[in-house]
């Protein structure tokens, strides 16, 4: 099985981390190949910077799709433009916010999300409330770093100061509201005591059981592929 993780953002010191954690829960027969575009943010932190995401994304599903991939990972929990990507490609595509959304529910009945940004707390919940879980998840918080400072062990600190209050404050499992923190989540799971749950990790797992079960993204409605027409300017590539 070859799943493909696609980071939005063009980090590819981020992409490469993630591709590590994925891998190793990932079974011994299943190959992840990380992909980082040559379009797009450094990092993803706003409604703009989505936006501006889909095009270096679009790129790397073709290559996917391409290169015979069995499913592909969105690996940014605002899951940017999560639709469009599924028009693209028949394989099963799955976002890592819906992923740990998913695993949270079904190990407890109250969860919290810890993400980077303040700003991005309203994401997360619009997120919850898209996909049905905003019931199970009262709390959002922010440690309000950038995403790309997410390395050191001050970052590490006001996660797990967050996961606990949330713990403390009901949630029997953590989701990590961010790609970048998917190599802490054992250290801040000691650390609190609770569930700690990965997106990235969660949608490997998923993405295995779908492609076992041979399910593919619907092409009747609305997630059919694009109709063609022709594009202008620098789009020229993606039109008929």
């Amino acid at each position: 099985m070859k799943i493909h993780l696609i980071n939005p953002n063009t980090s590819q010191h981020m992409t490469e981390q993630m591709q590590e954690s994925a891998q190793a829960v990932a079974n011994a027969s299943t190959e992840i190949v990380g992909r980082t575009p040559k379009h797009g943010a450094v990092s993803i932190e706003s409604h703009f910077d989505e936006a501006m995401s889909i095009v270096g994304v679009a790129e790397e599903v073709r290559k996917a799709d391409s290169e015979r991939a069995d499913g592909m990972i969105l690996a940014c929990f605002g899951d940017p433009n999560i639709w469009a990507v599924r028009e693209l490609t028949e394989k099963p595509v799955i976002g890592i916010a819906q992923a740990g959304f998913v695993m949270a529910s079904m190990i407890s009945t109250q969860f919290a999300v810890v993400t980077s940004l303040q700003r991005t707390v309203i994401i997360a919940k619009h997120l919850l409330q898209q996909y049905g879980y905003r019931h199970l998840c009262p709390q959002v918080l922010a440690v309000d770093l950038p995403v790309l400072a997410l390395e050191d062990d001050t970052a590490l600190k006001a996660i797990i100061s967050k996961s606990i209050q949330a713990r403390d404050n009901g949630a029997g499992a953590i989701v990590l509201g961010c790609g970048g923190m998917s190599h802490l989540t054992d250290t801040i799971e000691q650390a609190v005591g609770i569930p700690v749950i990965d997106g990235v990790k969660s949608a490997v797992k998923l993405i295995e059981a779908m492609v076992g079960m041979n399910l593919k993204t619907s092409k009747h409605g609305d997630l059919a592929f694009p109709i063609a027409k022709p594009f202008l300017g620098d789009l020229h590539r993606f039109g008929a």
